[in-house]
């Protein structure tokens, strides 16, 4: 038996082999752990880069899809008379008459009716909600697409109208010396009113109402040194608006230019636009002008809007089309020139889609001004609906109220 003569060094020896052995043990453990952690963290990073590549393929295959085939399925049976006017309200369908309106749901499912007597009836919308009125009438009828909402009688002949989403509504009323414009809630309570003349402002030409109903936009076009001015005021009917004198937060002069459009597209966005210019306001209490872009010597055909675009159409008599489209964002940049031959009844920007067409034919488009579809209706069609999906549209024919869907 071998004998151990300095056992404190021989233990310091075992000891100092053991805690090796630990350590080494202790060290193998902790790299498996980093090594597995690792190869987790590169398997999540690979699962999360596939993921996501695979979702943009699918985003931009769905975004950039063409068409190839269109369907119409015929739908509920109505009859549409050639005077009878159909707008587009939240995705259902209005049908406005001289003798009353009714609303249609997606399927063609009669909503409800409102009837009443107007020799040519007008409709604004905002959201879901819309007024109705006559030219020169003392009535404005106000409903969303739930149901009628209130009647609002007037003491003076209608000029212009206009509605928020709430239902509050903005009027043009023409007295013999002065012109009023008075707000009003759906129910016709009297809410605000001012006054205007030639002499001070001006005649106003045309107004909007934010869809909070708590600005308004008023175009004034007047007499000045012998020439013309338009007026753009902003008016304040909130709790900021109350300190200032008339409601009044913000105007801008045009000499020489008439501004015969105006509209809000978001609550704290407006664009008004005049025969040489489109300008663009930002402000949800005091609105300023944000953007202006010189449009040039084309005559604007037509003006289209969304909340999140504006279109101005000009003729083009070129090789690259019949007509021209400038497309802009709220914040004023032009993000599309595109052209087209088709001549049009209406253009509606909806899922980054811009839909152009006529009773007859039917064209689209994406937001990069590639075509995404051109066809021909089965049946002339009174209006086009668009609906959730970017390839299903409602078609209100003279017969029918039909469905497209688009593969």
């Amino acid at each position: 038996m071998a004998e151990v003569r300095d056992f404190s060094t021989y233990a310091g020896k075992l000891n100092s082999k053991k805690k090796s052995g630990a350590s080494d043990r202790q060290t193998s453990y902790k790299e498996k752990i980093r090594s597995h952690k690792l190869k987790v963290f590169i398997r999540a990073v690979v699962l999360i880069v596939s993921c996501t590549t695979l979702i943009s393929v699918i985003y931009i295959s769905w975004r950039d899809k063409q068409y190839s085939e269109a369907i119409t399925v015929k739908g509920v049976p109505i009859s549409i008379e050639d005077d009878t006017r159909i707008v587009s309200l939240g995705g259902h369908m209005i049908r406005c008459s001289k003798d009353g309106v009714s609303c249609y749901d997606s399927s063609g499912k009669a909503l409800w009716t409102q009837p009443y007597q107007m020799q040519n009836p007008i409709t604004r919308t905002c959201m879901n909600t819309m007024a109705i009125a006559d030219y020169n009438g003392h009535e404005i009828y106000v409903s969303d697409i739930n149901g009628p909402l209130g009647k609002i009688p007037t003491d003076l002949p209608i000029r212009d109208f206009c509605v928020s989403s709430q239902g509050v509504v903005a009027a043009v009323l023409d007295g013999e010396d002065v012109t009023w414009i008075k707000l009003y809630s759906a129910q016709g309570e009297l809410l605000t009113r001012s006054q205007t003349t030639m002499k001070d402002y001006g005649y106003p030409e045309k107004i909007s109402i934010s869809p909070n109903g708590e600005l308004l936009c008023v175009s004034y076009l007047g007499p000045e040194n012998g020439s013309i001015m338009t007026k753009v005021a902003f008016y304040n009917f909130g709790n900021v608006g109350q300190n200032a004198g008339d409601h009044l937060m913000s105007s801008y002069n045009f000499p020489n230019t008439v501004v015969p459009f105006v509209q809000f597209l978001s609550p704290d966005k407006a664009v008004s636009v005049s025969n040489d210019k489109i300008m663009f306001y930002s402000g949800a209490q005091k609105p300023e002008k944000q953007a202006e872009a010189e449009i040039g010597e084309d005559e604007i055909r037509s003006v289209f809007y969304s909340d999140s675009y504006v279109g101005l159409v000009f003729a083009e008599g070129s090789e690259k089309g019949a007509y021209r489209l400038q497309v802009y964002n709220l914040s004023g940049n032009l993000v599309l020139t595109t052209f087209f031959d088709m001549d049009y009844s209406e253009i509606i920007f909806s899922n980054k889609q811009i839909i152009i067409y006529n009773q007859d034919d039917y064209l689209l488009k994406d937001m990069k001004g590639r075509v995404k579809y051109q066809g021909t209706f089965e049946e002339p069609v009174r209006t086009m609906i668009p609906t959730g999906s970017k390839s299903n549209f409602i078609l209100a024919t003279k017969k029918s109220i039909d469905s497209l869907v688009l593969k």
